[in-house]
């Protein structure tokens, strides 16, 4: 399972990269690792996990509000284009 979520999760980079800077970790627990972005500015985490294989969507966590909401992955970059517009 965690072979086919690195490769989701490579594509999900790829598609992003052009447009925003990405940046990929697996250390830590999930929880930490938002702790971490949040400390360097980073106003979005995307998450793929298990669910991502199942339905195609990703877990899109916002910094300020500390919210998460389920999204499609193909929306991903229309929701980061709106919401630094």
């Amino acid at each position: 399972m965690i072979g086919k979520m690195n490769v989701k999760m490579n594509s999900v980079m790829k598609d992003c990269r052009g447009d925003f800077r990405c940046f990929y970790e697996e250390k830590d627990s999930i929880g930490k690792r938002y702790r971490r972005m949040d400390a360097l500015g980073t106003p979005f985490c995307v998450t793929v996990d298990h669910q991502t294989k199942e339905d195609q969507t990703v877990t899109i966590r916002y910094r300020d509000s500390m919210t998460q909401e389920r999204i499609p992955i193909s929306s991903i970059r229309e929701l980061v284009r709106q919401k630094t517009r």
